[in-house]
């Protein structure tokens, strides 16, 4: 069948379309996205202003009739932190289901973490081992440990690049006091749930997934996205205490120029890079492997575990 995963985050709305039946891998059919930037249209009480909102029906609309045009079967709908922070989520996801049908349903940050690291145990199988996995999204880092395809331990923090960078890094380029700042801010979060998986043993596999490390591993020399899913991309830590620097001291602009990084995600790559930083330095890692399969694909995969098998 054909499937439609609609995936309202922090920064994008994206419908990701597949074709899939139980015991498959899914095949991407056709990608549809929408830099909405949530997280970044909050008002100072935590709410989505009514423009946000009316944005937000308009994108699922696109993304509806962009299902309906690839003859997408059945649509899984969900919305992550941006929404499930707001302080009227129950208002917005009321005037998303009256005015376009779709029920968002709205993930826990556990959830997140959960999701994905089952689409990465899958991508990477069995023989990966204990597997740690980082995730750094719009809204929130997901941190997830385990052997199988369910975690032993799940954990989201309110760290995403984008809610950094817009409560903490408000110049351009960024002011080297708020940069610290942030950084301490970072690393005092993360410590606090470090021994919450230090006392399940060491992994075996330290894999990160989401646009940002993608984009972090690419300034440190990795395949460029052409080259396909199955190259093995990874990210060194060193490769990255170099680059935090560099990245403090350019515009927005500048980082734009850089290899593998889009205009839209140019503004806040400085924040997520602290947080990947802070996450393999406080967990000890030397290296993440990318994996390609995240939150969307974890999604899907739930939901042919529920379908009957041909």
């Amino acid at each position: 069948m054909r499937l439609g995963v609609l995936d309202v985050g922090s920064n994008t709305v994206h419908l990701l379309v597949v074709d899939a039946h139980p015991g498959a891998r899914p095949l991407p059919a056709h990608s549809h996205k929408a830099d909405l930037r949530l997280a970044q249209l909050l008002d100072p009480a935590g709410a989505i202003g009514p423009e946000g909102v009316d944005q937000l029906i308009a994108t699922v609309r696109d993304a509806l009739q962009a299902a309906e045009d690839k003859g997408v079967e059945d649509l899984l709908p969900f919305a992550t932190s941006a929404v499930r922070e707001a302080t009227n989520a129950d208002d917005v996801l009321a005037r998303v289901r009256a005015e376009t049908g779709v029920d968002l349903q709205v993930l826990t940050g556990e959830e997140e973490a959960r999701l994905t690291f089952l689409a990465v145990r899958r991508w990477f199988g069995w023989s990966a081992g204990k597997l740690l996995v980082l995730d750094i999204g719009g809204g929130s880092l997901e941190i997830a440990y385990g052997m199988d395809e369910e975690p032993d331990a799940a954990v989201s923090l309110p760290l995403g690049a984008g809610r950094l960078t817009a409560a903490w890094l408000p110049e351009d380029p960024p002011e080297p006091g708020d940069v610290r700042a942030l950084r301490r801010h970072v690393r005092a979060q993360i410590a606090r749930t470090v021994g919450e998986f230090s006392r399940l043993g060491s992994p075996d596999h330290v894999v990160a997934t989401s646009k940002t490390f993608k984009q972090l591993a690419r300034l440190g020399g990795a395949a460029r996205s052409t080259e396909g899913l199955y190259v093995q991309r990874e990210l060194k830590r060193k490769s990255l205490e170099d680059w935090v620097p560099q990245l403090a001291a350019m515009t927005v602009g500048e980082r734009s120029e850089l290899p593998g990084v889009s205009e839209g995600r140019a503004g806040q790559l400085l924040a997520g890079a602290l947080v990947a930083e802070g996450a393999m330095d406080l967990f000890g890692v030397e290296s993440v492997e990318i994996c390609p399969w995240a939150l969307r694909e974890g999604v899907i995969l739930r939901r042919l575990d529920h379908l009957p098998a041909r």
